[in-house]
């Protein structure tokens, strides 16, 4: 879409990046191709060698994909950007692409289970070296700083327990070292905080998550600048093959025409729940970026445009508790899934962190009573007395 003037994020989410076919379709259509078709060998060569702006082969690139991918770049304020087959494989992309044995990467110890397993198991086999550290304070990954550190890694906020980490401050850590910063922003989105303009330099996404926001498909996608695309993830993604399928492009592309009403009524519900359960005798603590009582209010406020869709909270009565109330609830079902219209629920420490340690687990702060609530559209009156009368009988 061409316009003369700038355009707000709601309106780039439904018109930005589409092209149209010569029949002019009103929604973006779905090139289910794997290949392309020449006019001539002479124009295949000139596709291949580059002279000839087209698509080549729909694990490279494909016309739906594009679109998606553009407007991703629109909404982040990224130069450019791959789609990927789900949140890991852009997760991975990420981080492999740009190391070598004997680099170093710095992580926060907050990260999703297969987040961590990547950084501490699959790094390691190609001999990348790698350290954890409490993100919640900047000096620690200044301190973890090595001569031949090469890439910062993390969330914010964090899975599942919320912490809030100074992008713009490691940002700057990396730069100090001609390092590169790499940022998780699932929990947050696209509209609630843009990494790059905190400095980071790579973003990477699970679509599956708020972009589709209606439990279709999977997905993800990175965004950079162009150099950084072209330098260390072109080929990489080329020749390994982590690619997003058009069907599924498609849908995330649906999925963003409607991110901002639901990112903003699924924040509207988790703060509506957030302020219900800090008030219950049953609940030993909540957690919540747009709360004043968060451990890192001020750097939410400093960087995010809003709280969060998302809730973590512990129940005094552990485990037991935890499912008894999981168990009772209605209309918030049961699922590690997050992001999605319908509100979810689930309790980390035996699902999504399961495979780590007991000593890993309390490290973060993932205790037996702990659980993560994905706030949904639905009236927010309706899940405050779902989880009062879950909670009722504890």
């Amino acid at each position: 879409m061409t316009s003369n003037r700038p355009l707000r994020p709601a309106t780039q989410l439904v018109h930005g990046g589409t092209t149209r076919s010569n029949f002019g379709e009103t929604s973006e259509a779905i090139y289910l191709t794997q290949g392309f078709v020449y006019s001539s060998s002479e124009a295949a060569e000139a596709r291949f060698k580059g002279e000839d702006p087209g698509f080549i082969y729909s694990r490279y690139a494909n016309p739906t994909n594009d679109m998606f991918e553009k407007r991703m770049c629109l909404m982040e304020g990224a130069e450019d950007a791959r789609a990927t087959a789900s949140g890991m494989a852009a997760i991975s992309a990420a981080l492999l692409c740009q190391l070598k044995a004997g680099d170093h990467v710095v992580a926060a110890r907050a990260l999703f289970g297969s987040c961590r397993w990547v950084v501490e198991k699959l790094l390691p086999q190609y001999g990348i070296e790698s350290t954890l550290v409490d993100g919640r304070e900047l000096t620690n990954f200044e301190t973890a700083i090595r001569p031949n550190t090469r890439v910062f890694f993390l969330e914010s906020p964090t899975n599942p327990t919320l912490e809030v980490v100074d992008i713009a401050g490691v940002a700057k850590l990396a730069n100090q070292i001609g390092a590169k910063l790499v940022v998780d922003n699932v929990f947050a989105t696209p509209l609630l905080q843009k990494p790059l303009e905190l400095g980071a330099h790579v973003v990477a996404y699970s679509a599956t998550k708020h972009i589709d926001g209606q439990g279709r498909c999977l997905g993800g996608v990175i965004l950079s600048d162009k150099d950084w695309i072209d330098e260390h993830l072109h080929d990489y993604f080329r020749h390994t093959g982590p690619s997003l399928s058009p069907f599924n492009a498609w849908t995330l592309l649906k999925g963003l025409e409607t991110l901002p009403l639901r990112v903003r009524q699924q924040s509207e519900n988790a703060a509506r729940v957030a302020d219900f359960l800090a008030d219950h005798p049953a609940v030993s603590r909540v957690i919540y970026p747009g709360r004043a009582d968060h451990p890192q209010a001020e750097i939410c406020a400093r960087q995010m445009k809003g709280g969060s869709t998302l809730v973590a909270f512990e129940l005094k009565a552990g485990k037991t508790a935890a499912f008894a109330m999981q168990n009772a609830l209605e209309v918030v079902k049961i699922s590690n899934n997050l992001g999605d219209s319908k509100s979810l629920i689930t309790h980390p420490a035996t699902t999504t962190h399961k495979n780590l340690s007991d000593e890993a687990r309390d490290e973060l702060g993932i205790s037996p009573g702990m659980v993560r609530f994905s706030a949904g559209i639905e009236d927010a009156e309706d899940l405050v007395e779902d989880f009062e009368r879950a909670l009722s009988g504890l």
